[in-house]
């Protein structure tokens, strides 16, 4: 959610800081600040709204100074505006904060009888207040720090900067993730490599419950006994952090286009040319698993609702899948001979985390399907499988979502081999399915024109129903998703055989179905439920094969045509159609594409 950047360096440190910002625009926010230190003076700058208010403020009011502090706020306590805005500060200390302080209520009492009176609703001015009163009471900044650490309760990353101190920030973290950069006399904070990767190539992570007293000759880290540790330091791709639209209108449209690459190169760092599945250590001997329980949050959700499909039906494997944010609270029993698999785009995401944690020592093994493989989900699972998606920005998950199906169906296979539920010839042709996907996505992408003539009659429309079956069904809820996320308007998915049960009440003339039938084993049926919502004047889309369209597009209101492909490779391949139709209607209402309001990319707090 929010992002986090601080500089130790040796040129203006504005500038820098809202660049690096600007990095960090597609993790959603609603105001941003910067504080700097300068001439021992601290001073801050905050804007509500994008990142050039923000901008068009520090060019009137210009805030000079080497050191400095800056944040992008996605709102939790307290609406957004310029009080609310980060950096908070109170007295000789300012803090930029991602995350919650659940006991900021309890703080604000104790603080009151210091005579210390919140002038915001935020719960990070509590932190800023907390450093004040130590260091009224005689605390160095260093330790005042410490010991308001020492005294929350909830997660956060945190970033310090000190009145008088030009040498000096302190971060911490607990729950958010928080990257320390190392330069040639300089030193970098950031909420993530990309916010740094323009300013340095070598990154340390700090790891739960570490703090780090940083100057610009280096950094102290500290665990969260107090002890002083040595994190590695990382020397990253620089390539790999690179953002640009590449010609696009928006982050979306690339990441849409770039899907069969991606996926390729998925594949190519799975597959062997004979077909061999590579996974990296520790192996996973499916033979000796006797339950999978997925546990994940929106698209990753998703993705593993259509994964169920696949080892069911593949390897014979009963799987649980499960929203993050229910499972850590449900507590279930974990079964003997478990696999616990975690998926995220992130790594980062709260709930999963903490899904994690709770798993860990109970499930025989956790692994995760990440797209950044230094995240905390990655750091903390003992089999890490990336995605190798690139990153991804616009907030509505595009290319990591069919990375996260393509390796999700490698590992359904490599579970069927080890089970024994595949033959040879089987096995075989999943895998030749799987080698076509880049050259069918192309061939699907080559429906984008013919898509926006179709998005621009449906962003007409108040309410869309999605209809799905099978592994198809999951799609239909990513349909769905994406259409809401990006266009605002009210969509739903049901599985096709539920129609009777109560949502066909919602048809009638105004109300667009979006049908998603290739032509497969369960195609007359879904067809069957089709029937159903024309007799009630419903505008059916139909997505489906030339084959299906030609059996079944007749009295329908539009249809998307899409290349044969097998059952089970289908629902990585439909996913292109339903990224489009959400796209293109999202253009056609006007709406912000890849920062749609109220959400953020990465969800680091409960």
């Amino acid at each position: 959610m929010c992002g986090i950047v601080g500089v130790l360096g040796n040129h203006e440190a504005a500038p820098i800081l809202v660049e690096a910002l600007k990095r960090l625009e597609y993790r959603g926010y609603d105001s941003a600040g910067i504080a700097t230190v300068n001439g021992g003076t601290l001073d801050r700058r905050r804007a509500v709204g994008k990142l050039v208010n923000l901008g068009d403020l520090l060019v009137h009011q210009p805030l000079a100074g080497k050191s400095g502090i800056g944040h992008t706020r996605w709102a939790t306590h307290g609406e957004p505006n310029e009080a609310n805005a980060h950096p908070h500060r109170s007295g000789p200390v300012a803090v930029v904060h991602n995350g919650i302080i659940e006991n900021f209520r309890e703080l604000r009492a104790e603080l009151a009888e210091h005579g210390l009176t919140p002038q915001t609703d935020t719960d990070t001015e509590t932190v800023a207040m907390l450093t004040e009163m130590f260091m009224r009471a005689g605390a160095t900044p260093t330790d005042a720090a410490i010991q308001t650490l020492g005294k929350l309760h909830g997660a956060f990353a945190l970033a310090f900067l000190f009145d008088g101190e030009e040498d000096l920030m302190i971060a911490a973290r607990r729950g958010s993730p928080l990257a320390i950069g190392y330069g040639e006399g300089e030193m970098f904070v950031g909420s993530d490599a990309i916010a740094l990767s323009p300013l340095t190539d070598r990154i340390s992570y700090l790891d739960e419950g570490d703090y780090a007293v940083i100057t610009r000759a280096g950094a102290q880290v500290f665990d969260a006994e107090g002890n002083k540790v040595a994190r590695e330091i990382r020397k990253i791709e620089i390539s790999a952090t690179r953002i640009d639209k590449g010609g696009h209108k928006h982050f979306m449209a690339k990441e849409i286009a770039e899907q069969p690459t991606v996926i390729a190169d998925a594949l190519s760092h799975y597959l062997s040319a004979g077909g061999e599945i590579r996974l990296p250590d520790p192996q996973v001997d499916f033979a000796q698993v006797e339950r999978i329980t997925m546990v994940a949050c929106g698209t990753a959700f998703l993705a593993c609702l259509t994964a169920k499909y696949w080892f069911e039906q593949i390897a014979r494997l009963p799987v649980e899948v499960d929203v993050a944010s229910e499972f850590r609270y449900r507590e279930p029993p974990v079964p003997a001979k478990s696999l616990a698999l975690f998926v995220s785009q992130s790594g980062e995401t709260a709930d999963t985390l903490a899904a994690l944690r709770y798993m860990a020592g109970k499930a025989d093994r956790i692994a995760s399907v990440v797209n950044v493989p230094e995240s905390s989900i990655a750091r903390e699972s003992d089999l890490v499988l990336p995605i190798h998606a690139g990153v991804e920005i616009g907030v509505a998950s595009t290319k990591a979502f069919t990375c996260q199906l393509t390796v999700l169906f490698l590992l359904a296979i490599k579970a069927a081999s080890d089970r024994g539920t595949l033959t040879d010839e089987a096995r075989a042709d999943h895998l030749s399915q799987l080698r076509r996907l880049p050259a069918l996505i192309a061939e699907a992408l080559d429906q984008n024109v013919a898509i926006r003539e179709t998005a621009r009659k449906l962003a007409n429309a108040r309410d869309v129903l999605f209809l799905g079956r099978g592994p198809l069904y999951p799609l239909a809820h990513e349909g769905a998703l994406k259409l809401k996320e990006i266009s605002y308007i009210h969509a739903e998915a049901y599985a096709s055989g539920e129609l009777k049960h109560g949502p066909i009440a919602l048809v009638d003339e105004d109300v667009p179905v979006v049908v998603m039938a290739p032509r497969d084993t369960l195609f007359d049926k879904t067809v069957s439920n089709m029937q159903e919502v024309m007799a009630r004047k419903g505008k059916v889309i139909l997505i489906s094969d030339r084959e299906g369209l030609a059996e079944a597009a007749n009295g329908t209101w539009d249809t998307i045509t899409m290349p044969d492909v097998s059952d089970a490779v289908a629902p990585i391949l439909y996913a292109i159609p339903a990224q489009l139709l959400a796209y293109h209607t999202a253009v056609a209402k006007g709406t912000d594409v890849d920062q749609p309001r109220n959400l953020a990319k990465s969800v680091t707090v409960e």
